[in-house]
This record gives C-alpha cells, structure tokens and sequence, in this order.
C-alpha cells in the first residue's frame, strides 16, 4: 500500500517563500552572492553551530562554491551559484551527500519595491522514492518553507541592523 501511494506522489517539487526587507536590492544581494556571508543568516548554519564549512573558487557569483560537513540535522552536502545577475537575480545547485543522497536547485530573486525589496527564495528538484515516501507521513513543502521562511527572517534582521 505506501509503494502504490508513494508512487502517485509527484515527481517534482518546488517550494517559494516571500519576504521583504528594508533596504535596497543593492544592500541585500552580497549576503546571498557571497556564501562566506551565509553562516550569519541561514537557517541551516543555526541547526549546527560546530559544522564546518570549506570555500572554493571565487568569493562570490558564478563558481562560488561552499561545501559543509554537519551533524545528521545538517548532513553533509554543497552549494555552489550557477548563475549570478546583480540585484536581481541569483541561481545555485544543491548537492547532498548525507543523510540521504539528492541534487536540487535554489534560488533568490530580488524586485524593489520603493524603499524596499521583495525578496523570494525557492528550493526545487526531483523526487526520489523516498522523498516520496517520506512525503506520506510530513509535510516537506511546509518543512523545506518553513526554513526558507527563517532564513529569509534572518536574512531581514542581517541586513537592516547593517544600515
């Protein structure tokens, strides 16, 4: 029965969260395009504070590549930007070792919006068969968002005590 269910699960996710901050795009865009900045805002560096991460290649956009071992709340993966247009647009690939195996995308978009920025950040890949299970018993949309949610928070705070 859970193979038959787990099977009509989608193969595809995608998960968006929203937030707007108070300052210019300007102002926010080198938090995200330099992932030495991430440790201050991510909601995944706040889940292990020992983790350790390693940086490679440039210091930000295109090729900017950060890589972290964790503990089972953070496994081990990378994340490295695959595309990089300033104040407005940022895309990476996710690549996760433990605890269980899976590639994914992510990425911030930014518009302003008078004395403001919307900013969103979406997490989006394939379903494995079991993600899918997984799926039958937790909300991943409702999880996966709701650290984006936090990290977006955190993100807010980062930036507008920095003005």
């Amino acid at each position: 029965m859970v193979f038959l269910l787990a099977n009509r699960q989608s193969d595809y996710f995608s998960t968006t969260r929203t937030g707007t901050i108070a300052a210019p795009v300007s102002a926010i865009f080198p938090h995200v395009n330099n992932l030495q900045n991430w440790e201050a805002w991510s909601p995944w560096a706040k889940l292990d504070p020992n983790s350790k991460s390693a940086f490679e290649g440039p210091t930000e956009g295109v090729s900017a590549k950060m890589s972290w071992v964790g503990n089972n709340k953070v496994g081990v993966g990378s994340i490295a930007i695959t595309e990089s247009r300033p104040s407005d647009f940022i895309q990476f690939r996710l690549e996760f070792l433990k605890p269980m195996q899976a590639t994914n995308s992510a990425e911030f978009s930014f518009m302003p919006d008078g004395d403001q920025t919307t900013a969103s950040w979406t997490m989006s890949g394939t379903n494995n068969f079991m993600i899918k299970v997984m799926g039958l018993f937790m909300n991943c949309d409702k999880m996966v968002g709701g650290m984006l949610v936090k990290g977006l928070a955190s993100l807010k705070a980062v930036v507008e005590a920095s003005k």
